[in-house]
């Protein structure tokens, strides 16, 4: 198994495939604690994660139990950007008053990240990085809303419950 790194310097926003190799590399163990986890030969699924290689590719069982294993927003983010959805794991956070001052700040930052690319679209021609990026920061706003107003309803159904 290679120890290079073979995508050096990628994104937070990733095509599937380079999604799956770095998911891979970063796992407990890299690839090979990946292939042992999933029970597969850790050659074969080196190989099939490979990010720049087209002759072997994950089979749907093979791509579930590494979505499983791995957990990674970057392979979440690659399976559903296509289709223009936004993934969501339901993960709440107490819906305290920091929590929702958090959230503020949060909004606060991607606005001024937002404002930022103000000058880069003043002829209302976006590059596709300047897209990658806006889109990123929008579902992470989107996701840290969500899980606040999960807070809030676990928080209203423990009470209701106890």
């Amino acid at each position: 198994m290679s120890r290079i790194d073979l995508l050096p310097g990628a994104g937070p926003v990733l095509p599937l495939r380079q999604a799956l190799y770095r998911a891979g590399r970063d796992y407990k163990g890299g690839i090979t604690g990946l292939a042992l986890t999933m029970q597969v030969d850790p050659e074969a699924l080196q190989k099939k994660l490979k990010w720049d290689f087209d002759g072997r590719w994950l089979s749907p069982d093979e791509m579930e139990d590494v979505i499983r294993e791995t957990a990674d927003p970057r392979v979440l983010t690659a399976l559903t950007r296509p289709a223009g959805v936004v993934w969501y794991k339901p993960t709440p956070v107490p819906a305290t008053r920091d929590a929702l001052k958090a959230v503020g700040e949060l909004l606060r930052k991607e606005g001024e990240f937002v404002g930022s690319l103000h000058d880069g679209a003043a002829d209302n021609v976006w590059q596709a990085h300047e897209v990658a990026a806006l889109e990123h920061h929008g579902n992470e706003v989107i996701r840290a809303v969500l899980g606040i107003m999960a807070g809030a309803r676990a928080a209203m159904e423990a009470r209701q419950d106890g």
